[in-house]
């Protein structure tokens, strides 16, 4: 059954309700907070299902250019759109940590300025590892 989100006009509400599609044609929609019917229908994000072949193979289109890779090491800002651009693609999200890491770096920030300032957030090193990201 789809969720269709609203926000009620009278208390500035957003809510979100799950209505069949015969329902939503039918159905008197009303804020849960207020009882209100003077809502307005928001259009929420789009999303496409894609299968993890699909997204690994647009993925791998960005690196078919070894030059697409070349200066990320110097250009903090592509790192972190490289980053988030994959993290997209795969369709996971990796929490707040990794979201903080890559904000950093699109500001411009480097991968040893965003370690001393988050001593913190590799946490232990993996047995041979460095314990850095």
């Amino acid at each position: 059954m789809p969720a269709y989100e609203y926000n009620c006009l009278d208390c500035n509400r957003r809510f979100e309700i799950f209505l069949s599609y015969e329902e939503y044609n039918n159905a008197k929609v009303t804020c849960p907070r207020c009882g209100s019917a003077n809502v307005r229908r928001r259009i929420g994000r789009i999303r496409i299902a894609k299968s993890e072949d699909s997204r690994l193979e647009d993925l791998a289109g960005d690196f078919d250019d070894p030059a697409a890779l070349a200066g990320l090491e110097e250009d903090p800002q592509a790192l972190g759109r490289m980053m988030r651009k994959m993290s997209r693609e795969m369709g996971e999200d990796l929490g707040p940590e990794f979201d903080e890491v890559v904000d950093r770096l699109e500001k411009g920030q480097s991968p040893e300025e965003i370690e001393a300032a988050l001593p913190d957030l590799g946490g232990e090193a993996a047995p041979g590892g460095s314990g850095e990201f």
